[in-house]
């Protein structure tokens, strides 16, 4: 009976961390905003499976991740600003801190080598769909999700 309720909570757990990375993707597709209302909940449950549910990225692996990702978004994000401020003042930062924040979630998801592996496929989808729409504004979130995903596969199957 245990192990029935157990799994049972960790199926609900997966469909409200997927159901909260569509809201995710879509509101930053719609809108170009990612809500922390979708964010601090998908961190909630990130942190409760990397702790008590076997998965492929243990909770300090995660919090490596984590802490990895945000910095590393955030001086991103710092230098395309100062770049960009340089050539035309008063010009909108390419990385919003609700990417910064989504980065660091899918470095908690992740661990430090999914999110490297997420990083690189979100990074080839989107410059693939920017070129293909010929748009200068690229909706992150769609495609690092996306990347997450099929960076946790890797990581489970392959690594």
């Amino acid at each position: 009976m245990f192990l029935y309720i157990f799994w049972s909570f960790f199926a609900v757990l997966i469909l409200t961390a997927l159901a909260l990375s569509y809201k995710i993707a879509k509101t930053d597709l719609r809108r170009r905003i990612i809500p922390d209302g979708y964010l601090f909940p998908l961190l909630i449950i990130g942190v409760i499976i990397t702790t008590f549910f076997p998965w492929p990225v243990n909770i300090e692996s995660g919090a490596i991740g984590m802490a990895f990702g945000y910095m590393l978004a955030a001086v991103t994000g710092l230098l395309f600003d100062k770049i960009l401020a340089r050539r035309k003042p008063g010009s909108e930062s390419p990385i919003g801190m609700g990417d910064i924040k989504l980065i660091s979630v899918g470095g908690l998801w992740c661990g430090p080598t999914g999110l490297a592996i997420a990083l690189a496929l979100a990074c080839i989808f989107g410059a693939t769909w920017a070129y293909r729409k010929k748009q200068s504004f690229i909706p992150f979130a769609p495609f690092f999700i996306i990347g997450g995903f099929l960076s946790l596969i890797i990581i489970a199957f392959l690594i």
